[in-house]
């Protein structure tokens, strides 16, 4: 039941005629009538009952009826947004992401979304996991990036992908070979441990409160850029995910084994918006884009 039956149909059933619906459609009444008897013999029961003073819809009739009129309905809002999307100029979004994603995520992201939409501009900030979920919820930040475990029920993720935690190091490390290590045989290595600076913990400190194991950490740092630097300069070793060393793993300058640690082994990234706010135009653009390069994207392996 393409477009034009559900048109004809919904234009009969108004005016009790097939005749008038065909004028007021601009077809002729051979054609109204054609394509209506096709749908019921196709359907095998009569949609309308036909008389010399014109038409009026059967019990079966009214349901189709009922069925295209919401069809319409919907098709319609989908051209409205399509025609929202196709004539999109100008505008801007809020984007707040985890420090890691700035390397490993958005940089293709950008490009592929200015160079298709340059009209729209972009404000981008980095936070803790917990700070990105909470902007969002507030309507501060339009997308978040970030952790997507545990999401708080008035924020919902639009695509994610896995990205376990594991150990980052040089390929000259004794650990190098390994592709998984335990949390034991980590706390023989100097570490390079990232802190929320406000709070002075990492979601490193949350999942492993419960382990009797003591990490060495000669370096804590807010950035991770200085993190990479550390771990390269062969100064120390990192528990990450892939996200942020996505370039240096795929030039074999690092090497990343999966953290034999149940929690730590079952983050996710994903695309975090609110709950209670629509998806306009604009955010689905950019939901659009950076969806389609996650899920290119490998972390777990």
């Amino acid at each position: 039941m393409h477009t034009v039956f559900l048109r004809y149909l919904d234009e009969v059933a108004r005016q009790g005629s097939i005749r008038k619906a065909a004028n007021i459609l601009n077809v002729s009444s051979t054609s109204v009538n054609r394509k209506i008897i096709n749908i019921e013999e196709a359907l095998g029961v009569r949609l309308f009952d036909r008389s010399p003073e014109g038409v009026e819809i059967t019990p079966a009739g009214k349901i189709v009826l009922e069925h295209c009129r919401k069809t319409l309905y919907d098709f319609d809002r989908v051209k409205a947004v399509i025609d929202d999307i196709r004539d999109l100029r100008t505008g801007h979004l809020n984007i707040q992401t985890l420090d890691s994603v700035t390397f490993g995520i958005l940089p293709p992201v950008l490009e592929e979304f200015g160079n298709k939409y340059p009209g729209i501009s972009l404000s981008i900030t980095t936070e803790q996991p917990e700070a990105i979920v909470q902007s969002v919820i507030s309507g501060e930040t339009d997308i978040g990036i970030s952790f997507s475990n545990d999401i708080h029920p008035d924020a919902r993720v639009f695509a994610e992908r896995a990205a376990p935690f594991g150990l980052i190091m040089r390929p000259d490390h004794p650990l190098a070979e390994r592709s998984s290590v335990t949390v034991d045989e980590v706390s023989a290595y100097p570490l390079v441990r990232t802190i929320d600076a406000r709070a002075g913990h990492s979601l490193l400190d949350q999942e492993m409160t419960s382990l009797s194991v003591h990490l060495s950490t000669h370096i804590f740092t807010n950035a991770l850029v200085t993190a990479k630097q550390a771990i390269l300069s062969n100064q120390v070793v990192g528990i990450y995910t892939k996200i942020g060393f996505l370039q240096e793993i795929e030039r074999g300058e690092l090497n990343f084994a999966k953290l034999s640690h149940k929690a730590l082994g079952e983050y996710k990234i994903g695309l975090v918006v609110s709950a209670a706010a629509s998806i306009n135009p604009i955010k689905h653009l950019f939901l659009s884009v950076a969806e389609r390069h996650l899920k290119t994207l490998k972390f777990d392996a």
